[in-house]
Order: C-alpha cells, then sequence, then structure tokens
C-alpha cells in the first residue's frame, strides 16, 4: 500500500481547553487517545481507525512540528522548536499545551475555546507503520508509527470527503484487494488439494481392482 502522503484526521480526543499560566493563557488538551477507535470510516465501505501507544515518541523527539488553526499555515499557534509547542505521549495519548501568539485572530480562537463553539482537535501527519485487519466483521487500520507535521484546533475535523480522505480510501482499497487475492489464493490452493485427493482416491480405487 502507498505510503509518504500526509493525511489529517480527527482521532479521538479527550478535551481541549483554555488554562491560564504565569505567562499568559495557554491552549491544552488530547489531540488523540491511544486505543480507542476513531468514527466509522469510508461511507459504503466502512472500516475505523485506531492509534496505539508509542505511535507519536520517536516523532516528538525529532520532527519540527507546529500547531496551526484549521491546518492553515497562515495562522501558527506554536512551534516545538520554539518552545511554543509541547507535545508528550502520557497515559491518555498525545498531549498537546500550545503558548499562543498575542494577536487578535489567537485571542479570537481562545474566546471561541471558551466558549464551547472549537472543542476538536486534528493532526496532519504521515503513516509510517500501521497494520489492516478486521475485527468483529469491521475492517480496521492500526496505526503504529507516524510522523507529525502539525496538531491544530479545527472547527471541523477532517473526514473522507477531503483529499486525504480519499487517499487513505486508495490505501484502504489495496488492503482490500490484497485480502480478496489471499482468499482466492487460498481457495484455489484448496481446491486443488481436493482435486489431488479425488484422483488418489481414484487410483487407489482402479489399483483395486
Amino acid at each position: 500500500m502507498e505510503k509518504g502522503k500526509k493525511e489529517l484526521r480527527m482521532l479521538p480526543m479527550a478535551e481541549l481547553r483554555i488554562a491560564d499560566s504565569d505567562g499568559g493563557s495557554v491552549i491544552e488538551g488530547h489531540a488523540a487517545v491511544f486505543d480507542s477507535w476513531s468514527e466509522t470510516l469510508g461511507g459504503i465501505f466502512p472500516f475505523k481507525e485506531i492509534v496505539r501507544k508509542g505511535a507519536f515518541n520517536e516523532s516528538i523527539g525529532k520532527d519540527d512540528i507546529r500547531a496551526l488553526f484549521n491546518h492553515d499555515p497562515n495562522y501558527v499557534l506554536g512551534r516545538n522548536r520554539a518552545g511554543t509547542l509541547e507535545l508528550v505521549e502520557d497515559e491518555v495519548g498525545l498531549r498537546v499545551r500550545i503558548t499562543p501568539p498575542d494577536t487578535s485572530w489567537a485571542r479570537d480562537l481562545q474566546a471561541s475555546i471558551r466558549r464551547g463553539d472549537i472543542t476538536q482537535m486534528s493532526i496532519g501527519f504521515i503513516v509510517e507503520e500501521d497494520k489492516w485487519s478486521t475485527e468483529n466483521g469491521m475492517d480496521t487500520r492500526e496505526i503504529r508509527k507516524v510522523q507529525l507535521f502539525d496538531v491544530s484546533p479545527v472547527t471541523f475535523p477532517a473526514y473522507t470527503a477531503t483529499d486525504v480522505g480519499v487517499r487513505a480510501m486508495e490505501e484502504y482499497n489495496g488492503y482490500k484487494a490484497e485480502q480478496r487475492s489471499k482468499a482466492e489464493a487460498e481457495e484455489k490452493t484448496a481446491e486443488k488439494a481436493k482435486q489431488q485427493a479425488k484422483l488418489k482416491g481414484l487410483q487407489t480405487k482402479f489399483k483395486n481392482y
């Protein structure tokens, strides 16, 4: 399956809130929750995603990650290399703490979060390691390792109707094609074994005459 393309995804999150600190207000919460299933994705070909603990650790340690508003690079809320974005994996998930700039649009965003108008976050990432499988009749994608680009408070989360969602569906279709090929190969092997057993039975029958 194709790798290396950026995805935007709304993963299960615990909270998004404004907290007061000595240096002013900060935006904090969890951008993703471990071992919690996403909403059903994929439309008529449904699947779900889950992110595992450790998926972000390597990226947090080495990558240049931004906090944006609505994934828009024109609205930078913080950056880990500048010390204005803190990212850490805890027992819950990916914990985020952003020190926003003292700009009018950032103050407006904080007001919207305080009011409860904006309560969700989305992450921009490249999947480096994942696993597709089926659980209780539902196709599932387990995200094990990612390269993280940004975390973003969002007005609306990213769904499969977006370009990146379409890309994810291409990967999903690739997985289903692999499953079909595997099933067909197993069916052919079983049929061949059946025919060989039948032939062996006939040979034994004629030998006994």
